[in-house]
C-alpha cells in the first residue's frame, strides 16, 4: 500500500467565529471544508489546526516535523501570528516540506518571508463571477481538471500582483469586471515546492466546488516532499589536492 502524505490544513479560523455570513457557509470552519475534500480524495492523512489552538498556533515542532504538506487560510488575523512560528514553518519549507497556500494567505507572514515581497495586489469584494483557465495542461496539478471552470461568486484579485517570477503559471483567471489574475502559482524554495492558488473567499461555498477541491488535492501531492534534508554552510576540506596557494 502506497504511504499516505501527511498534511496540516491551517486556518487562522476567526470568521467562522464573528462573522454570521462566514459561519453559515463553514459552520465547522474553512479548513474543515478543505479537509473534507482532502479526506474524499483518499491519499493523505489530515490534522487540523488554527491560530487560537495553543500558544503555538497549533504549530508544534514535532506536528510540523511529521507533517509533508502544509496548507495556509489567513486573512484578518496575519499580524497575530508570532514571528518564531513563521520562522520555524519557513525552516521545515527550504528542508523540503510543502506548502499551499490559499486567498488571502498571500499575506500571511510566512508567505510574504518566502516570497520577499510586499505581495500586494488589486481587490474587489462585489461577488463577481470567476473563470479559471489551465495554462499548463501537462503539469500535475491540474490532472482531471477541464481546460477552464467557473465560480459564480468570488472576490476579485488583479494584477499587479507583487510576486517573484514564478516557476509555473498554471492558472489564470479572468473577472466578470474584466481583470485577469495569476491565479495559481509555483515556487520552490530550498528543498520545498509552494503553491498559491488565489480562490477561496470566507462568504463564498468556494471549496465545496469539485474542481477547487481537486486542484488542492493535486497541490498536495505535486508539493509532497520528494527529499527532507537541512542545508547547511559547512566548511569543507578540498575533495583534490590543491598545489596553487596564496598565503
Amino acid at each position: 500500500m502506497e504511504k499516505k502524505i501527511n498534511v496540516v490544513v491551517w486556518n487562522e479560523f476567526r470568521h467562522e467565529k464573528l462573522n454570521e455570513k462566514c459561519r453559515a457557509v463553514y459552520p465547522n470552519g474553512i479548513h474543515s471544508a478543505i479537509a473534507e475534500g482532502l479526506n474524499a480524495d483518499g491519499a493523505f492523512n489530515v490534522e487540523c489546526a488554527w491560530l487560537d489552538k495553543d500558544d503555538e498556533h497549533g504549530l508544534s515542532q514535532e506536528l510540523l516535523d511529521r507533517t509533508d504538506v502544509l496548507m495556509w487560510w489567513g486573512h484578518r488575523a496575519h499580524p497575530e501570528v508570532k514571528d518564531e512560528i513563521v520562522e520555524r514553518v519557513q525552516k521545515r519549507v527550504l528542508e523540503g516540506m510543502g506548502l499551499i497556500v490559499l486567498h488571502s494567505g498571500h499575506k500571511s507572514k510566512i508567505f510574504m518571508k518566502l516570497m520577499g515581497t510586499t505581495c500586494n495586489l488589486k481587490w474587489r469584494q462585489v461577488g463577481e463571477r470567476e473563470r479559471i483557465w489551465t495554462i499548463e495542461p501537462a503539469h500535475p496539478i491540474v490532472a482531471g481538471l477541464p481546460e477552464c471552470f467557473t465560480l459564480p461568486h468570488t472576490e476579485m484579485y488583479g494584477e499587479r500582483f507583487d510576486i517573484p517570477t514564478p516557476k509555473d503559471v498554471v492558472f489564470i483567471t479572468w473577472y466578470e469586471g474584466g481583470e485577469v489574475f495569476r491565479s495559481g502559482v509555483t515556487f520552490e524554495r530550498g528543498y520545498g515546492r509552494i503553491f498559491y492558488f488565489a480562490p477561496g473567499h470566507e462568504t463564498y461555498p468556494i471549496f465545496y466546488d469539485p474542481n477547487i477541491r481537486r486542484v488542492i488535492a493535486n497541490a498536495a501531492k505535486w508539493a509532497a516532499p520528494r527529499i527532507i534534508r537541512e542545508i547547511p554552510c559547512p566548511k569543507v576540506p578540498p575533495q583534490e589536492e590543491i598545489h596553487t596557494k596564496l598565503d
